[in-house]
């Protein structure tokens, strides 16, 4: 980059330096850029100082910030409360899910549409508080009733379940076969769902 020049234009060491910072989960020494760019130390600080000025004059919302030795990309302070704002409702909106809720949410999967003692009667135990909680989570779905005696609640999986496990649709689910001969029964979902306590 060249801000004596007078342009925004960006060298190819600013750019390796800005996708770096961009991707790293922690700060990235000078050192370590120097190494990676194959350019001095002396160089690498002064296109950091460049790529500064220029999110500074641009009125960017990220900026770049030396922390323990290292360098690494954050939002700038006129940001800050809109990316609070931000982190909070990505907290409250995670999905966690206990292991009773992960084993009541297979059988609705497996089975559906299917009642809550259906449901009891798979699992052993009751499950009225854990599919309010799949319920409110939108992982599941009320659909419709079963006729017969009591006309019991029918519950469904959702569109948001099929996001949160990565499937585009039920079909994708593995066979009951297929989960005994690839995943040991015992082991979590690898979908990047997490855990709630078991009264969850």
């Amino acid at each position: 980059m060249s801000s004596s020049s007078g342009s925004d234009s960006l060298s190819t060491v600013a750019k390796g330096i800005e996708a770096v910072l961009f991707v790293s989960s922690a700060p990235v020494s000078t050192d370590a850029l120097s190494e990676l760019l194959s350019v001095s130390p002396a160089r690498i600080r002064r296109e950091i100082d460049e790529l500064r000025d220029l999110l500074l004059r641009h009125g960017h919302g990220i900026t770049i910030l030396k922390v323990s030795g290292g360098w690494r990309m954050a939002s700038s302070e006129d940001v800050a409360e809109i990316v609070g704002s931000f982190r909070d409702t990505a907290t409250i909106q995670k999905i966690r899910l206990s292991k009773a809720a992960v084993e009541t949410l297979a059988v609705i999967a497996y089975n559906q549409p299917v009642t809550r003692g259906e449901v009891e009667d798979i699992r052993g135990v009751r499950c009225e508080r854990v599919i309010e909680t799949l319920l409110a989570h939108g992982m599941i779905r009320i659909a419709g009733r079963r006729r017969g005696t009591g006309s019991p609640l029918l519950y469904r999986t959702t569109e948001r379940f099929l996001e949160t496990f990565g499937l585009s649709s039920i079909s994708e689910l593995p066979t009951l076969e297929e989960l005994d001969e690839l995943v040991p029964r015992e082991a979590p979902h690898s979908s990047g769902a997490t855990w709630l306590t078991e009264s969850d």
